[in-house]
């Protein structure tokens, strides 16, 4: 498989929208147990772009149209204290976990904060997530806190590890 990196676009937002709703159906990766839409997707699009943060796709070459996995960034806090600090997110379509997509994902996250003289990035990963935390250290990331029972999902309890990299 030959992993490409794109911009996303409206045409992207199925594919996204499919890969968002399977981790709040299925995982702890996101803190919330509604699913999105495909209009509600398209929103956040257009915010994210419109405040010139980048969302990105994940594609096979071979098969252009289907969605490996997104990612994107976006204000860690909005006080102006945080201005050169960024929090992203990366989801992977089941099927192509532990296949290298998250990695293409999180370097180009990081490439293009660095572009745009960005100081660090920001995970913010459930605890118990032992994949994403490897796939993070292994970029240079740093666990730098742990938030011990800030989150609830599925009658669960949860606890957020902070992961950052200086850039």
């Amino acid at each position: 498989m030959s992993i490409s990196i794109v911009d996303a676009d409206e045409t992207r937002l199925p594919g996204i929208t499919s890969i968002f709703n399977h981790a709040v159906r299925e995982t702890f990766s996101i803190w919330s147990e509604t699913e999105t839409t495909v209009e509600l997707r398209r929103a956040w699009l257009q915010a994210r772009k419109s405040a010139g943060f980048p969302v990105i796709v994940a594609i096979d070459t071979a098969s252009p149209d289907q969605i490996l996995g997104y990612g994107s960034f976006g204000l860690f806090r909005d006080f102006p204290g945080y201005a050169k600090t960024v929090e992203h997110s990366v989801y992977v379509a089941p099927a192509e976990q532990r296949r290298g997509v998250g990695r293409a994902i999180l370097a180009e996250l990081v490439a293009r904060a660095r572009a745009k003289g960005l100081e660090a990035m920001v995970g913010g990963i459930d605890s118990a997530n032992a994949g994403s935390i490897a796939l993070h250290e292994q970029a240079g990331f740093e666990i730098q806190g742990n938030l011990k029972g800030v989150g609830h999902k599925f009658g669960k309890r949860l606890d957020l590890v902070f992961m950052v990299k200086a850039l």
